[in-house]
């Protein structure tokens, strides 16, 4: 995989940024290139990632706009996690830093589900609200769509097939 400036790329646990330029500092003594990587949510912030590490860090490009169907049924198989809250965090934690946006879908799935049957602790609220919102951006940015739309399309795939669902189509 090679980034070049203007490509839009994921940073695991930030989301969707644009490689600005190729910077290059030095850094103990030698010379090291950086990607100068903004950020593409609301926050509008900046990173900076060492082009020889980019790939090891799990810098990725943004999904395809044909893969976006595949992330939306991942969210409609959501699985349910570990019954105990450590294992689940644990679980959690390494899908959401591996940069995968199909390992996003798990959790955003995975706890959506939890959800509905019983309260989140604040930590996995917190986790839920922060994939759910990395996943939004992303499918934004490959769709051009508006946030309100893609969460609506995560929110169907979510309760496809569901008795929440069921009961929402009587309405």
């Amino acid at each position: 995989m090679t980034l070049t400036v203007g490509n839009k790329a994921v940073y695991p646990s930030h989301g969707p940024c644009r490689i600005n330029r190729i910077v290059s500092k030095v850094v103990d003594g030698k010379p090291t290139n950086f990607y100068h990587l903004l950020l593409l949510d609301d926050n509008a912030g900046e990173l900076f990632v060492p082009v020889e590490k980019a790939h090891a860090i799990g810098v990725r490009l943004l999904l395809k706009r044909s893969e976006i169907p595949k992330l939306l049924l991942q969210l409609r198989k959501s699985t349910s996690g570990a019954n105990n809250w450590k294992e689940r965090a644990a679980d959690n934690s390494k899908r959401f830093n591996s940069g995968s946006a199909l390992d996003l879908a798990k959790v955003v799935g995975s706890l959506t589900k939890l959800r509905d049957t019983k309260s989140l602790t604040l930590s996995e609220a917190r986790t839920l609200e922060r994939a759910r919102r990395l996943l939004v951006c992303e499918i934004c940015e490959v769709m051009g769509e508006t946030k309100g739309e893609v969460e609506e399309k995560i929110d169907k795939a979510l309760y496809m097939g569901t008795p929440a669902a069921d009961a929402n189509k009587e309405k």
